[in-house]
């Protein structure tokens, strides 16, 4: 597959990129795609969450009346979950929800991930560029003339470039990363993918390896 390389304008340079088939136009698996963004997403939950059991409860542990002959229930605590002010009963406790997978089963994934944007037209070469400083009207300048203003982007980057970087991350729509950082659920998650132009063969290198 060839796709054309625009400069920072929106204009065709005349130079063409070749994408590998084997990353780029494989036939995509979407049960390896959901394991991949789940373990994502699950990776990102903190499992702070905690909430004060029985044990936990300040608070009298005297039984509150004897257990027969009153006509009422048994009670044995006032930190029973029965009473305000209690106990949580069965509240949730602190976990971790991070799980591991296979690195080919993630291979697979960002490869399938990639192929279903490379069918559908969103990816987009674009040259490669520099800036002396961060400066965010720079970077909205380059999005607007890829046409690209009302879209969510992430553009890859050969390497992790600070300027770049922190001209992009206060803008909504964009997400800014390395290659090498590059994940299934960022890419499905963007409208539009753009790879700088040498980004393609190190993401080609890395979905490659055996």
């Amino acid at each position: 597959m060839e796709l054309a390389v625009l400069n920072t304008s929106g204009s065709e340079t005349g130079r063409t990129v070749s994408l590998n088939e084997d990353v780029f136009g494989i036939d995509p698996n979407d049960h390896a795609i959901y394991l991949d963004v789940k373990q994502y997403l699950a990776n990102q939950r903190q499992g702070t969450h905690s909430s004060k059991e029985k044990s936990t409860v300040s608070g009298s542990t005297k039984k509150l009346h004897r257990q027969k002959g009153t006509g009422g229930s048994r009670k044995g605590s006032i930190k029973s979950g029965t009473f305000v002010g209690g106990a949580r009963i069965h509240g949730p406790r602190p976990r971790d929800y991070s799980f591991k997978l296979n690195k080919k089963l993630k291979q697979l994934a960002r490869k399938s991930a990639l192929a279903y944007k490379a069918k559908e037209n969103n990816i987009t070469i674009l040259e490669i560029f520099a800036m002396d400083e961060p400066k965010t009207k720079s970077y909205l300048n380059i999005i607007n003339g890829l046409k690209f203003s009302n879209t969510k982007t992430l553009l890859v980057l050969a390497d992790y470039n600070e300027n770049i970087y922190k001209s992009g991350r206060n803008l909504p729509k964009t997400k800014i990363m390395a290659a090498k950082d590059l994940n299934t659920y960022d890419i499905l998650h963007a409208d539009k993918v753009i790879f700088v132009e040498n980004s393609v063969e190190v993401i080609q290198n890395i979905l490659n390896k055996a």
